[in-house]
């Protein structure tokens, strides 16, 4: 009992000292912004000031018996063979080892997977290479929105200087009040990702035709940065999570918001674009969701990422070029965008790709991939 309260002593003792500076200590878990984390942490701790106890007994009595009982002394070697005593030693140690462990591990476990009773659950669908957000219960319920790197494509392929949150920003960060139980329902529609935020003490496989769940309930206000956790091809560290945690006040606030911004790209489908517009927002739409793939030159990298400069598709018919965008190609890279992006974005990027690289093969307004979509 004693040892037991001397290692949470040591344990607690030194996460308060790394804690302390964690900024300092890059090789440390960020700070814990969920108790669940904390936990993770407080768990850690222990099993680590528990390892280094064992060790230094285990060798320390190695190293004495070495030294002491060296044959240079005089002392003739002993036999163990089938010494009861010893044996039973090595079996009953062991396993109350494993039990000291697995107690408050198995108490972690349990936690982890508790995702009953959730105030907003919210699915995470992870794509090659972004993430797509549904709000199915709560007060956010019917926003959905695809999250993507913000980081600047110079700064990745050309050596520009690198900001602060270098590959780990996006355009849109997944909003969440503070002091709510938020489960995370996670799936992928591609390969095999993972949704992995440490500041809450939170990692999910999201994996293709499964929905797999997870939930957290930050304490802390702020910004909070994770990564995709499955290597997913090409660009897998290219896909980072960003959650910002507000109250409950601006939380409310953000909803109203996205709710209006959902209405009025609703009534952009009806709009009829000016060509030179709709081509510049579809080159931005381009270099955040294509450009991995058909390259900044539309050249590709073929065989895999065909190129498009003459290509058959964006030269043919728009119904063809539609098509593809907005349902995929089975059995190759190319994803479905349908539900990635809205009808006018799609419109944007087909029109960009139908009016570059000496492709001249006209423009596609919104309303007509509304009526292909249907």
């Amino acid at each position: 009992m004693r040892g037991s309260k001397l290692l949470c002593a040591l344990g607690g003792l030194y996460a308060a000292l790394a804690c302390s500076s964690a900024h300092a200590l890059a090789w440390y878990f960020p700070s814990a912004a969920s108790s669940m984390a904390q936990e993770i942490d407080h768990l850690h701790q222990y099993v680590m000031w528990l390892i280094i106890v064992i060790f230094v007994g285990v060798f320390g009595f190695m190293f004495y018996a070495c030294f002491a009982h060296r044959k240079s002394r005089g002392h003739p070697a002993e036999q163990f063979h089938e010494n009861t005593t010893v044996e039973i030693l090595w079996t009953i140690i062991p396993a109350l080892i494993l039990i000291v462990i697995a107690w408050p591990v198995t108490k972690v476990v349990i936690a982890q997977k508790d995702t009953s009773s959730p105030d907003l659950t919210i699915k995470a669908t992870g794509y090659q290479w972004k993430w797509g957000y549904d709000y199915l219960k709560g007060e956010g319920e019917g926003i959905s929105f695809v999250s993507m790197l913000a980081t600047p494509r110079e700064q990745i392929d050309a050596g520009a200087q690198k900001d602060e949150n270098y590959l780990l920003e996006v355009d849109r960060e997944l909003v969440v009040p503070i002091d709510k139980k938020i489960r995370v329902l996670a799936t992928a529609a591609d390969v095999i990702h993972a949704w992995w935020v440490p500041a809450f003490g939170v990692k999910q496989d999201a994996i293709p035709g499964f929905i797999r769940d997870i939930w957290f309930r930050a304490d802390k206000l702020g910004t909070f940065r994770g990564q995709c956790a499955e290597l997913c091809g090409k660009e897998h560290g290219f896909m980072p999570i960003v959650v910002r945690v507000v109250s409950q006040e601006d939380y409310t606030k953000w909803v109203a918001q996205q709710k209006q911004a959902a209405a009025a790209q609703a009534e952009d489908v009806n709009k009829k674009w000016d060509p030179k517009e709709l081509v510049a927002h579809g080159e931005k739409l381009y270099s955040a969701n294509c450009v991995a793939c058909h390259q900044a030159n539309g050249r590709g990298a073929p065989p895999a990422f065909p190129p498009l400069v003459g290509s058959k598709v964006v030269n043919g018919p728009k119904e063809g070029h539609m098509d593809i965008v907005l349902n995929g190609k089975a059995g190759t890279a190319m994803a479905p965008f349908g539900k990635q992006l809205s009808d006018t974005d799609i419109a944007a990027v087909i029109s960009y790709e139908r009016s570059s690289w000496g492709n001249k093969s006209g423009i596609v307004q919104p309303a007509e991939v509304r009526a292909r979509h249907k």
